[in-house]
């Protein structure tokens, strides 16, 4: 699945058949050995590898149970041990040699909500940066739901009428209780709930305003995207909805494949004439901003601060596209006025808004280098794309 964005590639998402998706997913697993050294614990779920969980993601019910609370220091051989029985939650998958990352802190991902069941967190999406509107759903909350259980509304929630709010809210409650009634009475390790699959969590999650048009070259798939927009109640969305029948591969009408293929190369051309590098490594991605022959500006002050606004636009797309997570360095080209500095953060942080994945932009440090912060979701494109052709026969 492919977004695009003024026609260019933006983010893409893989679905492998041979490999199945499985964050989200809850299992009554077992507990098979608790590292107290490194306050974690690895869960047997059934899959191929355990679950590793940290001593940060118990949830506060399990340490009440053992006499402590949320932001107290505790010994995790205290909260868990070998051979307990848990319900836990894949939070991450596995990246390389790591083993994929699991949760008691559970989360259920509606159309307008995440209910969090045994957190008593509220929040808001920080793309709702209307105060009013920010406030208005916070009273929802609190009036739907328990004062042991957690919801932060999502940017689909804004505008959204009460009604919807609180269907959203009671189907993730019933959700959560079917969940509890067949972990009660199943046999660990056991799948309990299985995610919705990746077309049905991008569409649940992004069908905003800003998506123009979904297109499809495929009838049941089409057909399902349908039966589920009557299912969120969007009906009105249904008209974004286009079937694609033509003989040409839909990817390679909207270049899509050739965009992928340029996404895995370490130079970004800017519309200036400048560059950018992309170097990944283990530790972390060093991006240098290179001005080349700016011809538009005659003022090399102004010739550099463009090819630095135009790398400020471009590396926040190149992060969503690539996927790359963890800490990024930027080199970009040295500025010897602080308001072209400013100018340059500015739309800095200004781009790295538009990321649905956390990312922050830190500072510049004392040589001038850009540090930027990105929550690790998944493997990058890079590593994704080596490995795929790594297995195939």
């Amino acid at each position: 699945m492919a977004i695009l964005e003024d026609n260019r590639l933006s983010e893409i998402y893989y679905e492998d058949p041979q490999r199945k998706r499985l964050v989200g997913n809850i299992y009554k697993g077992v507990v098979k050995d608790v590292l107290s050294g490194l306050s974690s614990a690895f869960v047997d779920v059934g899959e191929v590898d355990n679950l590793f969980v940290s001593a940060k993601e118990i949830n506060e019910e399990l340490l009440v149970d053992r006499g402590y609370h949320r932001g107290q220091p505790f010994p995790i051989n205290k909260v868990l041990h070998s051979s307990q029985e848990l319900l836990v939650q894949i939070k991450r998958e596995g990246i390389g040699s790591k083993n994929p990352q699991g949760t008691t802190r559970f989360s259920l991902a509606g159309r307008y909500w995440v209910f969090l069941p045994k957190d008593r967190r509220l929040g808001i999406s920080r793309r709702i940066d209307d105060p009013k509107e920010s406030e208005r759903l916070k009273e929802i909350a609190r009036a739907i739901k328990r004062p042991n259980e957690g919801l932060i509304a999502r940017t689909a929630s804004a505008g959204a009428s009460r009604e919807d709010l609180e269907r959203d809210f009671n189907y993730l409650l019933g959700t959560w209780k079917g969940i509890e009634e067949e972990a009660a009475k199943a046999k660990a390790p056991k799948l309990i709930y299985h995610g919705q699959g990746l077309i049905r969590n991008l569409l649940r999650d992004r069908l905003l305003d800003d998506i123009h048009q979904v297109i499809v070259d495929d009838q049941a798939t089409y057909q399902d995207i349908l039966d589920f927009l009557d299912y969120l109640h969007l009906r009105d969305h249904k008209r974004r909805i286009q079937l694609y029948e033509d003989q040409q591969p839909l990817f390679e009408l909207r270049d899509v494949e050739e965009q992928i293929r340029f996404s895995l190369q370490p130079r970004v051309p800017l519309p200036g004439g400048g560059s950018l590098i992309i170097a990944e490594t283990e530790a972390l991605t060093a991006i240098d901003v290179n001005t080349g022959r700016d011809t538009h500006h005659k003022d090399q002050e102004l010739a550099i601060l463009n090819s630095n606004l135009e790398a400020a636009c471009e590396i926040p797309r190149q992060l969503r596209l690539r996927k790359i997570s963890g800490i990024i360095v930027v080199d970009f080209v040295d500025m010897k006025r602080r308001e072209s500095e400013r100018k340059v953060i500015r739309k800095l942080r200004s781009e790295l808004k538009k990321d649905r994945v956390p990312a922050d932009f830190i500072d510049l440090t004392p040589l001038g280098l850009a540090e930027i912060t990105r929550k690790r979701e998944t493997e990058s494109l890079a590593d994704r794309m080596g490995n795929q052709l790594l297995n195939e026969p």
